[in-house]
C-alpha cells in the first residue's frame, strides 16, 4: 500500500455454553446485514446452525450465507467471500466454526474494503527491493476472533 493509513479491526471472543445468548446485544450497534461464515456442515449436524439462524432472525438481521470454508482456505475462496461481502454490503461477519472459518472471516473483513478494482491476491507490495504479488490479504494468524465487524 502506498501512503499513510490506519488499520483498526476490533475482534471479540465469546466462549461458553451460553455464548449465543449475548449475540443480539453484540450485534445491536451494527447494521442489518450479517455474513454468516461456516465450514462443511458440522454446525448443521450438531444443531448449532439452527440456533445461530434463530438468534440472528430474532435480532432482526438479514443473513447472507458463506458456507464451505475449508481448512486453510484458498485465495479463490477468499475472493468468493469478498465478492459476497461487497455485493451484499455486509455490516458484520459472523464466523461459526474452527480457526479456518475465523481466520477466513478476518481476511474477508479486511478484503471487503480494498481499493476499487483490487481483490485479494492482486495487491502488490511496495518493497522496492522485492516487489511481488501478495497472495493473501492479511496474515493468517492463530489469534482468532469468533466474530468481527467489517471495518468502514
Amino acid at each position: 500500500m502506498l501512503g499513510n493509513f490506519t488499520y483498526h479491526n476490533p475482534t471479540k471472543l465469546i466462549f461458553g455454553r451460553d455464548a449465543l445468548a449475548s449475540l443480539a446485544a453484540e450485534l445491536a450497534p451494527y447494521g442489518d446485514t450479517v455474513q454468516l461464515v461456516y465450514g462443511g456442515g458440522s454446525i448443521r449436524r450438531f444443531g448449532i446452525y439452527d440456533q445461530v439462524i434463530n438468534a440472528l432472525r430474532a435480532a432482526g438481521k438479514h443473513i447472507v450465507e458463506d458456507s464451505g470454508v475449508m481448512p486453510n482456505p484458498t485465495i479463490e475462496k477468499l475472493r468468493e467471500g469478498t465478492r459476497i461481502a461487497r455485493e451484499n454490503d455486509v455490516d458484520f461477519i459472523l464466523a461459526v466454526g474452527g480457526s479456518s472459518c475465523v481466520d477466513y472471516a478476518k481476511a474477508v473483513a479486511v478484503s471487503k474494503n480494498l481499493p476499487t478494482g483490487k481483490t485479494p491476491g492482486t495487491c502488490i507490495s511496495t518493497d522496492s527491493r522485492n516487489p511481488r504479488q501478495i497472495g493473501r490479504s492479511c496474515p493468517w494468524g492463530r489469534s482468532s476472533p469468533w466474530w468481527a465487524p467489517v471495518p468502514r
